[in-house]
């Protein structure tokens, strides 16, 4: 195998672990905490899950390891979409059972939950697992987004786990991949099948997090990632002087990622969606501001910026979520064939024009035409609009202009405007993890196999005190139940761990709403640079910003 100098010194890189979990295995004890109970609806996801609600939070501390002793054949798979650090999620798993015992087995089911179903596995190995330390990526094993959900899918994880002896599984994934395993974890529990579940959270969306758990892995390098990107882009718009950039990047449930590489870039515009929504902004207003900025910035000679747009931003818009209901009925049924058989655009505009009401027909109006095409064209196979695909960036642009052509008729805007357009996605989600999700990853893992010797299930794999240096950190579990609440997912109401937006009263967002107006008139750019992975820990262990202000570290 040909390797980069960096993938090999990756290789021996040794993650820091909590204080308590270096002690070793057998002098790790456990501090039993208090009983949960869930976020909202107490009674519902009480009596959806009798066998796993309500169980403590625990805590892992310094003594003597009272945790029975047999033989561990643990399962694991990764679910959902890729964040950097989940190979050492496998790793630390991997590297705790065969301290615990060399006999115990790890097996990795291939291509996330359908490998379980289909019973498709490798049996790791210390080769193997060496192979993939300290790396991005998830292609130890794969991903796959297939859920596990219906009784008939728990029952073949049943019989592949009876097949293979498995004591365990460990889910690792984001809040959906988390909620399947709280359901599963209270089947096996219901059915005295021996097999517990354990989650472990993922995601570089940073919605999945709470007072417990502080950070999804991969947020921290997937930020950080984007975030050298923007101000390299920063540093050209500031030689250049004649381009405004407009800058997607991930996250369509919530802000956090577009507000953390914010917070760590300082351009002159960030939008935030759960602010769009509670101000119930519209487009036009939204495209205001952001000529405010062009126009106050033109006027005085800078005719450049960076703007950055959250993937979901027009789902946060009142009107726009409106307009995409009422575009979704207005194609329901044999509609999208009649629309579809329609010989030419203008056909198409008028008989879009006839079926939606007028408020919403007028937003749709003032969109560019390539993003009304794709209102129409792109639909996803219930036949909705596929909103995460609309290029926002390009939509906010174009309406930036339209309304700087208003302004500059009106002699209000001396400037010139020009746009570049760019979205930052699969950039991100397999890097080289940083040195800080390469050491929570490995903790995560570690602490999952922690939580399984001492017989836990439904439980997630915690690690909290994040801002202080890894020594410092905590490690324990809670259980999945107390993230729940009820909500209406395709007609029914069903458990699902809460996601987690962006706070508008949280010291995140108002240390940006501090200082965005003044960045959105002067050239107030930082450039990060590259992710650092060898040097004083100053520079190498950073947390984010966002943690370190939720922290008070900053």
């Amino acid at each position: 195998m040909n390797l980069s100098p960096l993938q090999k010194a990756r290789y021996e890189y040794q993650p820091k672990l909590p204080g308590m979990l270096k002690a070793g295995i057998k002098e790790i004890s456990v501090k039993v905490g208090s009983a949960t109970t869930s976020v909202a609806d107490q009674d519902k996801i009480k009596a959806l899950f009798p066998n796993t609600y309500g169980k403590e939070e625990i805590t892992f501390v310094k003594g003597s390891n009272t945790a029975a002793s047999k033989k561990q054949v643990v399962g694991v798979i990764l679910s959902g979409g890729q964040a950097p650090g989940g190979h050492n999620v496998v790793c630390g798993l991997y590297d705790a059972l065969k301290a615990t015992d060399k006999n115990n087995v790890l097996l990795g089911f291939k291509g996330g939950p359908s490998g379980l179903l289909d019973d498709d596995y490798i049996e790791f190995t210390d080769s193997f697992i060496d192979e993939y330390r300290n790396t991005g990526g998830f292609d130890i094993i794969g991903s796959g987004r297939t859920k596990l959900e219906t009784t008939e899918q728990f029952k073949v994880v049943t019989e592949v786990a009876k097949k293979h002896g498995l004591t365990a599984i460990v889910i690792i994934g984001g809040d959906d991949s988390n909620t399947n395993a709280a359901v599963l974890a209270e089947y096996m529990a219901a059915n005295n099948t021996g097999v517990q579940v354990i989650g472990c959270p993922k995601t570089i969306d940073g919605d999945l997090k709470n007072e417990d758990i502080e950070a999804s892995f991969g947020f921290d390098t997937a930020t950080k990632t984007y975030s050298e990107l923007i101000g390299n882009i920063e540093r050209d718009s500031n030689s250049a002087k004649k381009y405004w950039h407009f800058i997607k990047v991930m996250g369509r449930s919530a802000s956090h990622v577009a507000l953390e590489c914010a917070l760590e870039t300082q351009p002159n515009i960030c939008l935030i969606g759960e602010e769009v929504a509670a101000k119930k902004m519209s487009l036009a207003q939204i495209a205001g501001q952001i000529a405010d900025s062009v126009e106050k910035r033109g006027n005085a000679g800078k005719n450049f910026g960076v703007a950055i747009i959250p993937e979901g931003i027009v789902e946060f818009v009142p009107e726009f979520s409106v307009l995409i209901a009422e575009i979704n009925e207005l194609l329901a049924g044999k509609k999208t064939e009649e629309f579809n058989n329609l010989p030419n655009w203008a056909a198409k505009y008028e008989f879009i024009k006839n079926g939606l009401t007028k408020e919403s027909f007028a937003v749709f109006d003032i969109l560019p035409e390539a993003i009304q095409k794709q209102l129409f064209l792109e639909r996803d196979p219930h036949g909705n609009v596929q909103v995460s695909l609309i290029e926002s960036e390009k939509l906010f642009s174009e309406l930036v202009k339209a309304e700087l052509d208003k302004r500059k008729k009106a002699g209000t805007y001396k400037g010139k405007f020009a746009a570049q357009h760019h979205f930052f996605g699969y950039e991100g989600r397999c890097a080289f993890p940083s040195n800080f999700d390469a050491d929570y990853c490995y903790s995560l893992g570690y602490n999952a196999f922690m939580l399984i010797s001492y017989g836990y299930t439904g439980y997630l794999s915690k690690v909290s005190n994040l801002a202080k240096p890894a020594d410092e950190w905590v490690a324990g579990g809670m259980p999945i139940t107390k993230m729940m609440n009820i909500e209406r997912r395709n007609g029914e109401d069903k458990p699902v761990i809460r996601k987690a937006l962006v706070e508008l009263d949280g010291k995140p967002f108002k240390y940006f709403e501090a200082n965005r107006d003044k960045w959105a008139v002067e050239t107030a750019f930082t450039y990060p640079g590259a992710i650092q992975y060898y040097g004083p820990a100053s520079v190498c262990d950073l947390t984010t910003i966002t943690l370190a202000l939720e922290k008070g570290q900053m």
